[in-house]
């Protein structure tokens, strides 16, 4: 017989929002339940080296740095359990919740930290050195450090991807920036590029391999959609930007999205979303800035706002 279980804060995602989040929570007793999610650690742990995170002077592997997260939340007894949840119903005072298994949870508040998932082009040899952190990135901010004194290749056409290029023609020699067929990105965003002399751009391209020697990306082979020509452009890295799809297929319906899916703050400055005792952290959230730094300090925010919730209500579960 399956038996709902109710309890004071259920948070669902890990990552730096999530285990943040736990840590704050458990230390304040609210005896958080934390599912991982379908990406345990979330987009860190593609991540081969990070060495922007305060605390690291000598830097740390992404999933090394889940791992050490994992255990400090743990330290103070949060309850971190593998699976996802995979429906929810907020449309009475208890939040429900359900597992793929189909465990039914009562939760008095809930923190969404279910972040986002970078859009990749789908060749076998980019995910190949993603995977095995050997060049392939979808963070100029995050990982354009280690190509410093290089040459690189981003692949994107709209605003970001014109951020990124211009962010990392400070860092690298040379810029190779893949156009499959002309800007999206703004005017003004559109004109910094263009005037960048170490950003070479390429319009109506596509990749057609990401090249490497095994251990990491040497170049792309790529293909003028208008000519039928092909070209291999010599590289160390491999950044790809051409978007996020944030996490939050399941709450649809029930918490206020933006017109791309990112879930709404009901209050600037607050975690806080549409429904009162559901808050928000790190990137379903968040589509500027996407750093581990930042999703850790909103799942700060959201285990003190679902905190003070649950001090404001007459009884608890």
């Amino acid at each position: 017989m399956n038996i709902t279980e109710k309890i004071d804060c259920l948070i669902i995602g890990s990552g730096p929002a999530g285990f943040t989040a736990a840590i704050y929570a458990a230390r304040a007793d609210m005896k958080p339940v934390l599912y991982k999610g379908m990406q345990p650690g979330g987009q860190l742990t593609t991540t081969n080296e990070v060495e922007n995170f305060p605390g690291y002077p000598q830097g740390i592997s992404g999933p090394e740095m889940m791992v050490e997260l994992e255990t400090q939340a743990k330290r103070f007894d949060t309850d971190v359990r593998s699976g996802f949840i995979n429906k929810v119903d907020f449309t009475g005072p208890i939040h429900k919740c359900w597992t793929e298994e189909g465990h039914e949870i009562h939760a008095q508040t809930i923190i969404i930290s279910t972040g986002a998932s970078a859009k990749y082009l789908g060749l076998e040899s980019e995910q190949k050195y993603l995977l095995n952190g050997g060049g392939v990135s979808a963070c100029a901010v995050c990982d354009g450090f280690f190509y410093r004194g290089q040459e690189v290749v981003i692949v994107g056409a709209g605003d970001s991807a014109c951020e990124e290029a211009h962010y990392l023609s400070k860092l690298c020699t040379k810029v190779t920036m893949l156009v499959r067929k002309d800007f999206r990105a703004s005017k003004i965003m559109a004109d910094r590029v263009k005037k960048t002399e170490n950003i070479t751009i390429l319009y109506n391209t596509d990749t057609e391999e990401v090249l490497g020697d095994g251990n990491g990306v040497t170049g792309a082979r790529v293909k003028n959609s208008s000519t039928g020509e092909t070209a291999i452009i010599p590289c160390t890295g491999f950044f790809v930007a051409i978007g996020h799809t944030p996490n939050t297929d399941i709450f649809k319906g029930f918490i206020d999205l933006d017109e791309t899916g990112y879930i709404k703050y009901a209050q600037p400055g607050t975690s806080k979303t549409n429904v009162a005792g559901v808050f928000v952290a790190g990137d379903a959230a968040d589509k500027t800035y996407r750093q581990a730094i930042t999703a850790a300090g909103t799942g700060c925010i959201a285990a003190l706002d679902a905190e003070r919730y649950l001090a404001a209500q007459e009884h608890y579960l």
